[in-house]
């Protein structure tokens, strides 16, 4: 059958959408909205837009390399995949890596094998690539050397660090950012006038500040604000004249409890404690207060959160406030005892506490120093007057001999030298200068 085409914003023919890839009536509202063409991609410009690199790899019908599309969810990595496959007529075969093995992926390599002998090329789409453990992942890798399949993952996972590097190299890594609140807005509102794929039919009416508060609630997330907006309009009754003017309090029941990007296994988990530290590092209480907030909201285990705390009370502050470690170490404490919600007064005080204290990294510095001399000099022997004499021998050969007791001997402490010969008036706490109260460092 020939295939119809229509021209593109792009500057490209645009193949017709195939009307057996739709979704039926009594699929999801976000199955039912996803684009059927690149002009009708919502979001992405930096890949999708005129000129951009999306755009320049399919003009033509052009041969597409394989590609991992990182993004969070809803973003479009798996509707981008679809696009993709039938702007290059491509074969788009789809796998899921939670649902798929070695044999479902064997079995679709070797359906992409056949394609090929009959000319077509495949597209093999994997959702949630990451989920393959490296045993599977190596699998992909002679199909996608001699171009039986051009391979499209798509991850939420940061593709360095749970993607093969074989198999990354094989591939182009495109990054998918979240939609902006306009992204998702266009996106609604397309789906309240659309008559036949949408929810025109239902004659839905939302105010615009409605509609901007699910935008921002979707964060980023086409999927989440398309979601609820069906579940809205479905629970509204329509009025006499089958308008149905959905209310934000239906509106704010259909998004539920506030989604937070965190997952306990993945990047994010790091992103967020890493902001958490930094904040508190660079003195900023409001900042500390909100990814503090992102972590316990989004699920985050107290006892790891205040376990770092610790960390930075000691790294980052030590001895200019010793109270610091206290208010931290407390912290765990309390938390290990009462666990959550009520944790969460405990950790919020310790890191009010951590951030206003004033800042020294000296106990780092100090340390270091002194590992970089350890590490350089660990066949020094230690000197003979501070070794214990335990045995009449080892009294005999000097262990001990002029070590001289502090208490006793108070000019001991300026005049005996406890570093090995080698190190002798090497320093690793420097005084700091009198004003050195204002700038936090400790003075000894």
């Amino acid at each position: 059958m020939p295939r119809h085409e229509t021209k593109s914003l792009f500057g490209f023919d645009e193949p017709e959408a195939d009307p057996t890839t739709q979704a039926g009536p009594d699929a999801p509202l976000a199955e039912r909205m996803r684009p059927r063409t690149l002009d009708e991609y919502v979001g992405q410009q930096h890949l999708v837009g005129q000129g951009r690199l999306v755009t320049k790899l399919v003009k033509g019908g052009g041969v597409l390399p394989s590609l991992i599309l990182w993004g969070g969810p809803g973003t479009g990595k798996t509707t981008l995949a679809r696009l993709l496959a039938r702007r290059t007529e491509a074969r788009f075969a789809p796998l899921s890596a939670v649902l798929s093995g070695v044999k479902e992926l064997r079995e679709a390599l070797a359906e992409a094998k056949d394609a090929r002998r009959r000319g077509r090329r495949t597209v093999l789409f994997i959702d949630e690539i990451h989920r393959f453990n490296k045993a599977q992942q190596d699998a992909l890798l002679p199909a996608v050397e001699d171009g039986t399949v051009t391979l499209i993952g798509a991850t939420t996972e940061n593709p360095s660090f749970e993607v093969n590097a074989a198999l990354l190299s094989r591939a182009r890594v495109l990054t998918l950012n979240p939609l902006t609140e306009s992204d998702v807005l266009q996106i609604v509102n397309s789906a309240l006038i659309d008559a036949e794929r949408g929810l025109a039919r239902w004659t839905p009416r939302l105010t615009d500040e409605d509609l901007a508060h699910l935008a921002r609630a979707a964060a980023g997330d086409a999927r989440v604000a398309l979601t609820a907006l069906e579940s809205a309009v479905l629970a509204t009754e329509p009025d006499l004249d089958g308008t149905r003017h959905v209310e934000r309090e239906t509106l704010i029941e259909a998004l539920g409890r506030a989604r937070f990007a965190y997952d306990k296994g993945g990047e994010e988990h790091y992103n967020l404690i890493s902001a958490l530290i930094k904040s508190l590092r660079n003195s900023d209480a409001d900042a500390g207060l909100y990814w503090l907030a992102r972590l316990i909201e989004g699920g985050a285990d107290p006892v790891f959160i205040a376990r770092r705390l610790c960390i930075l009370a000691s790294e980052d502050i030590g001895l200019a406030d010793p109270q610091a470690l206290v208010q931290a170490s407390a912290a765990v404490q309390i938390v290990q005892l009462i666990g959550l919600p009520e944790g969460l007064y405990p950790l919020s005080q310790a890191t009010i506490y951590l951030a206003q204290a004033p800042k020294s990294n000296l106990i780092k510095r100090a340390y270091f120093a002194a590992a970089a001399d350890a590490a350089e000099t660990a066949r020094e022997p230690v000197p003979l007057h501070l070794r214990n004499a335990v045995a009449p021998l080892m009294k005999a050969v000097g262990y001990g001999e002029g070590y001289r007791y502090v208490h006793d001997d108070p000019a001991a402490r300026q005049e005996m030298m406890c570093l090995p010969e080698k190190l002798a008036g090497r320093t690793y706490i420097n005084p700091p200068p009198k004003s050195a109260g204002t700038s936090g460092e400790p003075a000894f």
